[in-house]
């Protein structure tokens, strides 16, 4: 038996995974991550990169690189009957309020392989054919049983276990966690092809109508494109089902030639959330702990946000610049937001595949009709903008958010501020220290910048301008950001300084900043 220690065992290098540990690297916290399979994935799998997870990838310097490798998705098609039903353009749907005003297509097996090359140049290689099939907590110590690639049994001795292994997770039945949720009865298809056609303009596009559900979403490179569709009901019960199986009327209907298949799955969708992300010191992560149906492109975005909510947390209380209690925020911080979106996900995928009369006066009369008129309107634009994106995501029933200034609660994410001029630094820069920080619009009083010195907060001061009262920010108040980019607290007033004071002290609250 092979035996080893750490600090956090990571199960499972899919994007979630390999994303906490990356973070958890830069923190200088060095997990060992292992994996049941041979290498990174190879299929394209999950799609989109939301304006969220762009944003948190801009703290740890992955940012640019989706973009560079990414496809911007511009806008979204409806078709109806064979036509044109609605053009939605989505490009700009969040100018304002986040410096990614957009979403972005960068496939999943890509999308791995740009994580396991930042993971393994911070030193940390994933351990391939490695399984967990038993945790035990001591109470101080865990002791994960699992097998290596040669069928010896391995023994790891860690502090905190991470479940980042899937629907089906090991981890997950370890610790007796349900997960509650069921089945769509629809058998859908996913396939990578190249095609020709009018859809084929690097846009999103959707059928409506009763012919079947497709979606075609475009991918970089020339006629390359996602197609998920269903199979017929002939051959939904067959063993294998392959491309030939897949239903052609929507195909057809909207004008698209398959030249190659050059990849093709089928699946069955499920809306499912476990009844806890934690026992102990055994947390779950991404699909581990809640799985959904695609709409929207939520999957890999919900599951890095959980990564980066828990890594920053393990590590402040590792190294002992946080209270203990500090973890204790994250399954009531992660498990209400999956709660919600698979709700939310289950009613609009409901809508959107079920057979009948209304369902479908619904979907090639309604929609068209709604969507654009909806989204022509700059209220419309970001209310379905901070929906999609997960910049709406917000904490402020958290036990560690206190304090409210104006519209901006402890507990929301820090409102972006746009620059004054293209190129100069926005108030998301100093983020990428992944450390605790105190922001102020205006002018800091004395007490409170001696405050931050004797806690080692960095103080960042910017203009109240136009763009930091649009951002609903008040003058001269103080908002403590967490190292996630979200608020811990905020305080107003001559009792400013008092107020931080008591936050960082009670919680036990330390930064990095040795100097200011």
């Amino acid at each position: 038996m092979i035996k080893s220690s750490t600090d956090v065992l990571v199960v499972g290098a899919g994007p979630t995974g390999l994303f906490l540990a990356l973070v958890l690297a830069k923190l200088g916290v060095r997990p060992r991550v292992v994996d049941a399979a041979e290498g990174p994935g190879t299929t394209s799998r999950a799609l989109a990169v939301q304006a969220r997870t762009l944003e948190i990838y801009r703290q740890v310097g992955l940012a640019k690189e989706v973009l560079d490798r990414g496809l911007v998705l511009g806008a979204v098609n409806l078709w109806r009957r064979g036509e044109l039903a609605a053009h939605v353009d989505l490009a700009s749907a969040g100018a304002g309020l986040s410096p990614y005003p957009f979403g972005i297509i960068f496939p999943q097996d890509e999308h791995e392989a740009l994580l396991v090359a930042r993971l393994e140049a911070e030193g940390i290689t994933v351990e391939r054919r490695t399984t967990i099939h038993s945790i035990e907590d001591n109470g101080g110590t865990i002791v994960a049983h699992g097998q290596g690639p040669d069928g010896t049994p391995v023994r790891f001795e860690t502090r905190y276990v991470a479940g980042c292994d899937g629907a089906r997770s090991a981890v997950r039945s370890s610790i007796g966690a349900g997960f509650p949720g069921g089945t769509y009865e629809h058998l859908f298809y996913v396939a990578d092809v190249t095609a020709r056609g009018q859809p084929m303009n690097k846009e999103l596009h959707v059928l409506l109508d009763g012919a079947g559900f497709l979606g075609i979403f475009p991918l970089a490179g020339e006629g390359r494109a996602r197609l998920v569709g269903t199979i017929r009901d002939a051959s939904a019960g067959t063993t294998t089902p392959t491309w030939e199986d897949a239903d052609r009327a929507p195909l057809e209907r909207i004008g698209l030639e398959v030249d190659r298949v050059a990849w093709f799955s089928t699946y069955h969708v499920h809306h499912r959330v476990a009844d806890t992300f934690r026992r102990g010191n055994v947390f779950l992560l991404g699909d581990a702990g809640h799985v959904h149906s695609p709409v929207g492109g939520q999957g890999m975005n919900t599951g890095l946000g959980d990564a980066m909510n828990l890594a920053w947390k393990l590590a402040a209380v590792i190294d002992r610049r946080a209270n203990a209690d500090l973890l204790d925020t994250y399954e009531p911080e992660r498990i209400a937001f999956a709660r919600r979106l698979v709700a939310t996900t289950d009613r609009v995928f409901k809508a959107a595949s079920s057979d009948g009369h209304f369902a479908e006066w619904a979907r090639t009369q309604l929609l068209p009709r709604i969507l654009p008129r909806a989204m022509s309107s700059r209220l419309g634009k970001h209310l379905l903008f901070e929906a999609v994106s997960q910049i709406g995501i917000e904490y402020r029933d958290s036990v560690w958010s206190e304090g409210r200034a104006g519209g901006v609660h402890a507990g929301d994410r820090l409102p972006w501020v746009a620059p004054a001029r293209v190129g100069d630094a926005d108030n998301f820069t100093p983020l990428t220290s992944i450390d605790w920080q105190l922001h102020v619009y205006g002018a800091p009083s004395p007490d409170v910048a001696l405050a931050c010195r004797a806690h080692r907060i960095a103080l960042h001061t910017f203009p109240f301008d136009a763009s930091a009262k649009a951002a609903s920010l008040e003058n001269g108040a103080s908002y403590l950001v967490r190292p996630d980019g979200y608020l811990g607290s905020v305080f107003t007033g001559m009792h400013a300084r008092d107020g931080l004071v008591h936050y960082l002290d009670t919680h036990g609250v330390r930064g990095h900043v040795r100097e200011q």
